[in-house]
């Protein structure tokens, strides 16, 4: 693994962990609908600007169903899962499902024939999950039907983002990460727009949700995503959406520092379990098994 693509998983991890400051401010201002379709358009009009300026040449492919199915499932069937299940099932159990993705990654890749799947990296994976558990724990909450309908968001959100991560490996592997992006986000706001006439905004933003608005989408979105898909282009899908589980612990992290959050020997724990486990995956640790498992 290239030091540029470390850099760019640890950069990802730390602002998609920091994104958990925001994504609840967002929702709540603007609705689950509105937060992901704003965002969607902000993201993407951000990197047209940004190529604009420093004259980048952007290169889109000549068809557009393959960046249309990347939009609908690893942007807008993630966010849309994420933003409207988290303020019903809370942020620690919706950290618990996102860090599934890499767990869904894998299966879809094996069964694809996208990537050679190492034991390590299966070794990886677990450790990865059984880390999460130690982390984040599972909150007492009643198991309410909101409850149940966040759940299953989370599932389809999780899906979602494995199942487009993989489609991009295969189908836009020629296609660079700025025009996967801007085409992903582009296609991933038309497929929400539609839904805010079923969940409009709730009411008048104040001028700070429109900061918080353009700081999920700009930062969080459009510069971390273009990263992400030049990851997944670098160093595969599977690999690349690990960066989940880094995601948990930072997010913690976030919540014990700036939120005075109570962080156990346990969580503690459990981190240095995560970090092995994506150390595993990615290949910085040795291995004794070196065969990989044919699909």
């Amino acid at each position: 693994m290239r030091l540029r693509d470390l850099a760019a998983y640890l950069f990802l991890a730390i602002a998609w962990g920091f994104s958990f400051l925001l994504l609840l401010k967002v929702v709540a201002a603007f609705g689950w609908v509105g937060a992901v379709t704003f965002r969607c358009f902000i993201a993407a009009a951000i990197l047209i600007l940004m190529a604009r300026l420093t004259r980048r040449r952007l290169a889109f492919p000549a068809r557009v169903a393959p960046l249309a199915v990347v939009g609908a499932t690893t942007v807008a069937g993630q966010l849309i899962g994420l933003s409207y299940a988290t303020p019903r099932i809370g942020t620690a159990m919706a950290a618990i499902f996102v860090a599934s993705i890499p767990l869904f990654s894998m299966v879809i890749s094996r069964l694809w024939g996208l990537e050679a799947i190492s034991p390590a990296r299966v070794l990886g994976l677990m450790l990865g999950t059984i880390g999460l558990v130690m982390l984040v724990g599972f909150p007492a909450v009643p198991v309410t039907p909101t409850f149940l309908l966040g759940c299953a968001a989370m599932l389809f959100s999780t899906f979602s983002a494995a199942f487009g991560s993989n489609y991009a490996s295969r189908h836009l592997a020629g296609t660079g990460p700025w025009e996967v992006t801007i085409g992903a986000f582009l296609s991933g706001g038309i497929i929400a727009l539609p839904l805010i006439a079923v969940v409009p905004v709730p009411g008048v933003p104040q001028a700070v949700d429109y900061l918080y608005l353009v700081a999920l989408a700009g930062l969080m979105s459009a510069l971390t995503y273009v990263l992400y898909f030049g990851l997944v282009s670098s160093i595969g899908a599977t690999r690349a959406i690990s960066v989940e589980f880094a995601v948990t612990v930072v997010a913690v992290l976030v919540g014990a520092l700036l939120l005075d959050e109570p962080l156990s020997l346990m969580q503690i724990a459990g981190g240095a379990v995560i970090i092995a486990g994506c150390a595993l995956v990615l290949g910085l640790m040795p291995a004794k098994a070196k065969i990989p498992l044919q699909p």
